[in-house]
């Protein structure tokens, strides 16, 4: 009972990893850097690359652990919306917490059923055995 690629879970989650990829990317070298020009803080989009092809085919592990790497934004984003005196970098880092909330959430509901499911699996197999 794995969860449908064409769901609107994964979709949102899509969305929301492509937008905070393009986010960071905007964020740190047009839109608001820390340095005129460009700053390597744009670096910080490259950890979200790697479970990008896993959640587009919708692979529940990835799912699972992209979520927990997305922690990682919410929290930057959070600080930064507090400390950054800069107001459009303040704005950028409101988005940013708004976008990784979205994923958190749509990966935790995506991932639910498969989890639940096997849960089921596991016990039906221990009550077999036993």
């Amino acid at each position: 009972m794995n969860p449908q690629p064409s769901s609107k879970l994964w979709l949102g989650a899509v969305l929301s990893l492509v937008a905070l990829i393009v986010l960071c990317l905007a964020w740190e070298l047009r839109v608001a850097p820390l340095r005129p020009g460009g700053s390597l803080l744009a670096l910080k989009a490259l950890p979200l690359l790697l479970p990008l092809r896993g959640v587009l085919k919708g692979r529940i592990y990835t799912t699972q652990w992209a979520s927990m790497l997305i922690l990682l934004y919410l929290m930057e984003g959070a600080v930064r919306a507090y400390s950054d005196p800069a107001p459009l970098s303040a704005a950028m880092a409101w988005i940013e917490i708004v976008l990784s909330a979205i994923f958190y959430l749509c990966a935790i509901f995506y991932v639910r059923p498969a989890k639940q499911a096997a849960k089921a699996r596991g016990a039906a197999q221990g009550g077999h055995t036993s």
